[in-house]
């Protein structure tokens, strides 16, 4: 079998990780931060068959061979905020359609278009604050971080004193540069302070917010929802529905003012703004890879056999990189492609519940930031831009931008 190849922390490179591993066949062992093992899908058709698979798992209470020994490892506790958590992202089965229907309803193609209005004010404060605090601004500061974050504040009924702690805990979670007890021990403080809060608050004060509507169902019908579901239920969507969009705009962004051609076929209207979100959710995902998925069975592809109890993470960045299904020129930004196939949304049973919201937000965002700015550019060489300190995330730590030529 071929060595563990260890992945960057940092995700200081994830295009070339990738095709380092797509050359060393289409799935492959790895090992994650703080040494924990897991298989690689390398390539768009692998991870979608096993994203698909009924004998791939979520839950790592059944199916993790490995998950009894979490505790005896001091350095895989990053991963506790991932897998060690009762929601959709971690169930299987049953299990899971239960979770999932009850927080779905909540994001249907209706009921995200009633948000429309809402997102357009706070883009065009946000952009009016922009057009007055100088020559100069960070993109995902002063733009794509506050748009998703105030949104699903407000949908959830975070108060304001506890948005900074929502935004806190959501950065532990994403940061994998840092794999000590000591991190997973703050991400784990973080999380059983802010979610809590967030649920005494509204039991205190219900209103009309998705976090009292859980709180309704767990309090009138508790055997559909426990104590442990609406916690960790909240710490998904928050997340989710924040630091996804956070990337995917700042990610637009840079790509198009890499390509000055590509961002006059956009103004022109020969190439939408549908078909931008879509090139840079393949090859700028928001999530790069994500843990974890589990073998059920014995999983075997092509020449490999993933044994049973076996860990998968979920390679969205190496799918959409992908040159047998891509194409040679897989790795180039092209907007005109027509990518509406990618995976960064998931596929199937575990498909983004909000993937609607998330496109309706960088959809409003980045027309009215390019409209706003015509004479917008990057204020820094593009390879001076860093990467957030994560194999997870795939986005810019910041975007800075002169706001005029």
């Amino acid at each position: 079998m071929t060595d563990r190849i260890v992945l960057d922390p940092f995700g200081a490179d994830i295009p070339a990780e990738s095709a380092r591993l797509r050359a060393l066949g289409p799935i492959v062992p790895v090992t994650l931060p703080g040494g924990i093992p897991a298989w690689a899908p390398t390539g768009y058709d692998t991870l979608k068959e096993l994203i698909l698979d009924p004998r791939v798992s979520r839950d790592p209470r059944l199916h993790w061979r490995l998950w009894p020994e979490v505790g005896d490892h001091p350095s895989w506790g990053w991963v506790l905020g991932w897998v060690g958590v009762v929601n959709m992202f971690s169930t299987y089965g049953t299990d899971h359609a239960r979770l999932r229907k009850l927080v779905s309803p909540s994001f249907t193609l209706r009921r995200t278009e009633t948000l429309r209005p809402r997102v357009e004010a706070i883009t065009a404060e946000l952009l009016d604050a922009m057009e007055t605090g100088g020559e100069r601004a960070d993109v995902r500061e002063q733009l794509a971080f506050p748009l998703p974050m105030r949104l699903i504040c407000e949908l959830f009924g975070v108060p304001d004193h506890l948005w900074e702690g929502a935004g806190r805990v959501v950065a532990a979670i994403m940061d994998t540069s840092d794999p000590s007890a000591e991190h997973a021990a703050f991400v784990q403080e973080q999380i059983s302070v802010v979610l809590p809060a967030l649920i005494g608050y509204r039991r205190e004060h219900p209103g009309d917010d998705l976090t009292s509507e859980l709180i309704r169902v767990r309090d009138e019908d508790g055997d559909r929802l426990s104590d442990e579901e609406l916690l960790y239920t909240l710490l998904l969507v928050i997340g989710a529905g924040s630091e996804t969009t956070v990337n995917l705009i700042g990610n637009a962004v840079v790509a198009l003012l890499r390509d000055p051609g590509q961002l006059a076929a956009v103004r022109s209207g020969a190439v939408g703004w549908d078909a931008v979100i879509d090139e840079t959710l393949r090859v700028h995902p928001s999530i790069a890879s994500l843990p974890l998925r589990y073998a059920v069975t014995d999983l075997k592809v092509g020449d490999v056999t993933i044994p049973a109890g076996d860990a998968i993470i979920t390679t969205y960045a190496a799918a959409g990189l992908d040159p047998v299904h891509y194409g040679p020129g897989a790795g180039v930004f092209d907007a005109a492609r027509g990518a509406e196939d990618h995976l960064s949304f998931g596929i199937g049973v575990h498909r983004c519940i909000g993937a609607p919201l998330a496109r309706l937000e960088a959809l409003t965002a980045l027309p009215a930031l390019f409209e706003r700015f015509p004479e917008l550019t990057l204020a820094v060489d593009a390879g001076e831009l860093r990467q957030v300190p994560s194999f997870i995330a795939f986005g810019w730590q910041e975007v800075p931008v002169r706001l005029r030529g």
